[in-house]
């Protein structure tokens, strides 16, 4: 096992990995910009270094930077946290030249599923159902007009380096592939530095749903149930929930076996996450992320697993604490992210945080990296909290929400705490009646830009 691992990331997923190797009795060092230097988790952390300025690309971006702080104070494995460099194969594959492990799959599977195009081949390889689309990218304006006639329309033409909703867009008919076609190819060229696209057929009313894998690297992997995640504002999750209400048990011993073979067979390594669109019983695999996502501790919530701890074991070559026949779901967890973001037009709002209470009781977990008197930077994403709440059910789940969140105090900016305070009002919330166009026109009616 490690003695002492170095954390590449900041904020709450930063202290997460911090709680996870405290109670291994694995020492931590966290990495920090200058506008960081009274974060949390710097606080947190046995030992801390400072690695650049404010920009990301200067600080939390820097390869250099991340494994000089390695070498320095001896740390022998990096975890990545989610976002930044957690999915960037080159950077893995510096650390492992470096003789640091990371905690993480290999850079081989970072590599092939971080092209949309070569994930898709690879899952259909693999048995994993996919949505029916092109073979490969299409470069001209001819092939993809080609190819709406081919599934009909609607479609979707996506970047193949895209994430985030970027470089996505829907082509309602012939008359609009043109403009659909040009605009995703210079969003990804501008973005990821990439203008190859890929068409598929666009679901019109499905449902996010995505699988939580873990694998050993030896052979092994199993699956963690699924998570439902169809409450989206521009293709950005702000509502999640395991499991997922609409998925029948059949379905999910069914998909999630699928899941689990697949990355047994590649000798996958640690977490990761297949993503599905769900319309009429039928899953459609869209991606998938190599990394410990944002929404897991609702999955965790369920299973009583530590998911960091368990990332951490199998990259230092243990065995997966648990087996397939152990994982059983108990309850109903839901998970909300909080921005610090002005409504209804959710522009950044960073600040000085001049009062700070988070929620308790049963059932309440609060990841945040928030205190009284911190002041929020400008320079990163505007995530500053997640409110995870477990019940019984999901109707318990959701007045533990609402209490939950009517005892949280985020004074001195705003946030989207209000925005859950509303949704919570709404009878389709309650009922888990909806798709991931729902919010999108519920906040065209209610809370308008």
């Amino acid at each position: 096992m490690f003695d002492k691992i170095l954390i590449a990331n900041r904020g709450e997923i930063a202290l997460r990995v911090i709680r996870a190797a405290r109670e291994m009795g694995i020492k931590t060092v966290a990495v920090h910009s200058t506008a960081d230097s009274d974060a949390m988790h710097v606080r947190m952390a046995d030992e801390s270094v400072c690695i650049g300025p404010p920009p990301s690309p200067q600080s939390y971006l820097s390869v250099p930077a991340i494994i000089s702080a390695c070498e320095i104070t001896g740390a022998q494995a990096i975890h990545p946290g989610y976002g930044f460099l957690s999915e960037n194969a080159e950077f893995v594959q510096i650390v492992e030249d470096h003789g640091i492990t990371f905690i993480g799959p290999t850079a081989e599977h970072i590599r092939i599923m971080g092209d949309k195009i070569t994930a898709k081949d690879t899952m259909k390889e693999l048995g994993v159902p996919c949505v029916p689309g092109s073979d490969g990218g299409v470069p001209t304006l001819a092939d993809a007009k080609r190819i709406g006639e081919e599934f009909g329309y609607p479609v979707i033409i996506k970047a193949t380096a895209g994430g985030g909703g970027r470089g996505m867009k829907v082509a309602m008919n012939a008359d609009e592939m043109e403009s659909a076609f040009m605009t995703a190819r210079a969003e990804g060229k501008a973005a990821f530095g990439n203008d190859e696209v890929y068409i598929e057929k666009y679901l019109t009313t499905p449902r996010h749903i995505e699988i939580q894998v873990f694998g050993d690297g030896k052979g092994k992997a199993v699956h963690l149930g699924e998570r439902d995640c169809s409450l989206q504002r521009r293709h950005q999750k702000v509502f999640e929930e395991a499991p997922g209400p609409c998925i029948t048990p059949e379905e999910r011993a069914k998909i999630g076996k699928v899941c689990a073979d697949a990355v047994a067979k590649i000798n996958y390594i640690g977490a990761g996450t297949i993503e599905f669109l769900y319309e009429n019983g039928e899953f459609y695999f869209i991606e998938m992320n190599t990394r410990l996502q944002v929404e897991h501790p609702v999955t965790e919530g369920i299973f009583g697993v530590d998911l960091v701890r368990e990332q951490i074991l199998v990259a230092a070559g243990e065995d997966m604490s648990f087996g397939q026949d152990d994982l059983e779901i108990n309850g109903h967890a839901i998970e909300v992210r909080i921005n610090a973001e002005k409504l209804p037009n959710f522009s950044p709002c960073p600040g000085k945080i001049t009062a700070y209470h988070a929620p308790g009781g049963l059932g309440v977990r609060m990841d945040s990296a928030l205190y009284d008197g911190y002041s929020i930077p400008p320079y990163y994403d505007s995530l500053i909290a997640k409110l995870i709440v477990q019940g019984r059910d999901r109707a318990e789940a959701l007045a533990r929400l609402e209490r939950a969140l009517g005892e949280l105090i985020v004074d001195g900016i705003d946030t989207t705490v209000p925005l859950f305070h509303e949704l919570l009002q709404e009878p389709d919330i309650h009922s888990g009646t909806y798709n991931i166009h729902w919010l999108e026109r519920w906040l065209a009616e209610h809370m308008a830009d």
